[in-house]
């Protein structure tokens, strides 16, 4: 059997670092291309523009393919964010490579707000209502964009026509929190509760910032969550890894939405003895594998923003703690990510604060006197 994986994402490089954990050797298609991605990657391609729509999609099509050739025979295609809005272009990567992961139907399932409250209606499970055309009074609902990913969509409706692409759901109290599963198509494993945090911009209130696991449900809420994404499983034939985010208010909690895919959360959840990227292979052909006791003690992830543009990230000898570390040369947009930092504690609380520590040391590394590139360097943008 092949030891090489096509991996194409938004960014690949925590699907990379799973597969290598996994002794595999990842062939990596994304938007970003940096330092560590390319590090870890057999081979990799740079993909322009969004990959589920326009030229992005045909870059992904035909990036994957050239890696694919490179590869020799890879083992399959394992989907990362970006996806979730384009169940054809998803198809027809399945037409080409075998999909380790979730399948298009399920993903259209899962990610249509009307398909997905339907279904959520008939099995039982607490969702907000959803409305697909303006309503009279947009105070207490949230606009989103259907397939949208990483909470930079999510803004609080107004008054006038939808934008195309984009749906209302009402507000509802509460914290969030993820329930992290494999799937099989049947049934389900619970991996971790996560809690996640935003980091609000302006006109983005609601921006993903980061997670840290385990996180904490009452008991109730936990065996009521479990059994409705089992349910959904069961529904949709979902395969592979998974996250249902949930908003929970004491005993009382809403399913937001289910991403049907390997998240943001995978560095967080690849500590156990057995490589999770395995699992989630073994679990796409149908087989839920024990996987062990993961370490004590809790992980933590989190994305530093740019406060203002970068026009040139200097070269940099980043902190271990840095992940997702941008090449010499690119120019960062104000409001874009710059990396990603990453902590541990003995709890969840502890984690955040070694994420708070490591975030101002990446800072002040930006903010310190640096040489000047070297002659020939030019800046790539980085979405």
């Amino acid at each position: 059997m092949s030891d090489a994986i096509l991996i194409a994402a938004q960014s690949g490089r925590a699907l990379a670092a799973a597969a290598r954990r996994a002794g595999l050797r990842p062939y990596v298609a994304d938007l970003f291309g940096d330092e560590d991605t390319r590090e870890l990657a057999a081979g990799y391609r740079r993909i322009a523009g969004r990959l589920g729509r326009g030229p992005g999609a045909e870059g992904v099509v035909r990036a994957l393919e050239a890696l694919a050739a490179e590869a020799g025979r890879p083992l399959g295609l394992v989907l990362g964010s970006g996806f979730e809005g384009a169940p054809a272009l998803m198809a027809r990567l399945a037409a080409r490579h075998r999909l380790l992961g979730a399948s298009p139907a399920a993903v259209a399932a899962l990610k249509d707000p009307a398909g997905l409250a339907a279904l959520c209606a008939r099995l039982r499970i607490p969702h907000p209502d959803i409305a697909l055309a303006p309503v009279a009074d947009p105070a207490g609902w949230l606009a989103k964009r259907r397939g949208g990913s990483g909470g930079g969509h999510v803004r609080p409706a107004a008054a006038g026509p939808l934008a195309p692409g984009t749906y209302l759901q009402r507000r509802r109290p509460g914290v969030p929190r993820s329930l992290n599963v494999l799937a099989d198509g049947r049934g389900i494993a619970v991996l971790a509760v996560t809690e996640q945090w935003a980091a609000p911009a302006p006109g983005h209130p609601f921006r993903y910032a980061g997670a840290a696991a385990p996180g904490a449900l009452p008991a109730a809420v936990r065996d009521a969550a479990e059994r409705a994404v089992a349910d959904l499983v069961a529904a949709t034939g979902l395969a592979g890894l998974a996250s249902a985010d949930l908003l929970v208010d004491g005993t009382e909690w809403w399913l937001l939405e289910v991403n049907p895919r390997p998240g943001a959360t995978l560095d967080v959840l690849d500590r156990g003895p057995r490589p999770l990227l395995a699992r989630h292979i073994e679990a796409a052909a149908g087989r839920l594998t024990a996987g062990g006791a993961p370490p004590p003690g809790a992980a933590a992830t989190e994305i530093c923003y740019a406060e203002a543009t970068l026009e040139a990230v200097p070269p940099l000898d980043w902190p271990d703690a840095v992940m997702d570390r941008p090449r010499a040369g690119s120019r960062i947009a104000a409001g874009s990510p710059i990396c990603t930092v990453r902590a541990s504690g003995p709890d969840a609380a502890a984690a955040r604060r070694g994420l708070r520590a490591h975030a101002a040391a990446v800072r002040a590394l930006l903010a310190a006197p640096t040489p000047p590139l070297p002659a020939g360097t030019g800046p790539a943008l980085r979405p």
